[in-house]
Formats: structure tokens, sequence, C-alpha cells
């Protein structure tokens, strides 16, 4: 069953992820996955388990404890964030299987731009040289995903200062401008989403 894309544009975090909650709620076994393509205003998420202690600084940004997996992220201009609406049960893998693939999708489009990165079995994302340029957060309810991966493209890394990023202290942060790379959210977005797209598909052919 193919999926759908939506390129929704910048939109506002609460709504959609509201909108991310009631479409898994309503999924029927033929529904198709979808993939939604946004940015979002500034906001700090915090995971489910998050602890308040990790945002740092009061400032202005607001914070939006949400119902997905891990602790503290910022979203905001210049970030490409993939929200993943994936029926689980259809791929016949595991979660840690399932963020590999992810990760590894990721990982292959920043090589294709000479950039070398890597995921980390103990801390969910992708990193280089220790700097992570890309997060992930899952939510699995009734055996379906929601919630997904953002991407540092061309953005303002200045309020990840305020947090400890993923609940790490010190954790530094990166993005593809820093790294030589000068796209813009759209365009990488165009070049991740195949990989996405053949990494997901991987998922189900392997199982």
């Amino acid at each position: 069953m193919p999926r759908i894309i939506k390129h929704l544009g910048r939109v506002d975090y609460e709504p959609t992820w509201r909108a991310m909650q009631a479409f898994t709620n309503q999924r029927e076994e033929h529904t198709a996955d979808e993939l939604w393509v946004v940015e979002h205003p500034p906001v700090f998420t915090q995971g489910l388990a998050g602890k308040p202690e990790h945002l740092l600084q009061q400032n202005d940004v607001p914070v939006v404890q949400t119902d997905r997996g891990g602790q503290i992220t910022y979203h905001g201009p210049g970030q490409l964030v993939v929200y993943l609406l994936i029926d689980f049960k259809r791929m016949r893998i595991g979660v840690r299987d399932l963020v590999r693939h992810i990760e590894q999708a990721v990982i292959d489009m920043l090589a294709e731009h000479g950039i070398a990165a890597n995921g980390d079995v103990d801390a969910p994302g992708v990193y280089v040289d220790g700097a992570k340029i890309a997060s992930l957060g899952l939510r699995i309810k009734n055996g379906a995903v929601y919630h997904g991966l953002s991407l540092n493209v061309d953005m303002d890394l200045t309020p990840f200062s305020w947090i400890n990023p993923c609940g790490y202290a010190n954790l530094k942060v990166t993005q593809m401008k820093n790294l030589g790379v000068n796209l813009t959210v759209a365009e990488v977005a165009d070049k991740l989403l195949p990989h996405l797209e053949r990494h997901l598909s991987i998922s189900k052919e392997t199982a």
C-alpha cells in the first residue's frame, strides 16, 4: 500500500500533534500510512519521561508536554520535521529496528552531501563528530506509530543551549548549514524522503 506524503508547511506544534493522535485513533486495518513534512515555530517539546530540570533557562519559547518518548528537544524554523504515521503491525519488526532504519535514512542522505554521520545504540538520533544533527521521538499506540524525526538544516541553534538536548547535559548540536550544505528545508525534504521510503520498505520486505 503506497504511503501518502503531505507537505504541511510551517504549522504550530500542538494542533499538529493533536491531529496525529486523531489520525492514529481513527486508523483501520487498511488505512494508508502517511508521512507529514513540516516546520514548526519555536517550541520546546517534553517527552513522557521528561524532567523539568532539563530546561536550563526560562525564556519566551513555549514548552509543550507531549506523549512521545524521550526528554526535551527544540523545534524551530529551519528544521525539517517528518512525522511518521505508520501501521507498525504491518512491519513485523521491533521498535529498535524501526529506529535504526529511520536513522539510516538520515545517515544515507547526509552521506550524499559528504557528511559522515552515525547513530548511537544508547541514544537514538544521528550524530556528526559527536554533535547531534537529528533527533527521534516515537509513540506506539494500538500497533501504530506517530511522532517522528527532526533534522537541523539551517536554523538558529541558540535555544538548544537553553536545555539539555534530549536529556544530555553539554550535548553539542549541529546542522547541515554549519557542515557546508546550503539547502532549504524543502530541498532537504525532497532528498530525505526517498531514503525514508526505501528504508521503511526494507523493513517490510526483510521482516
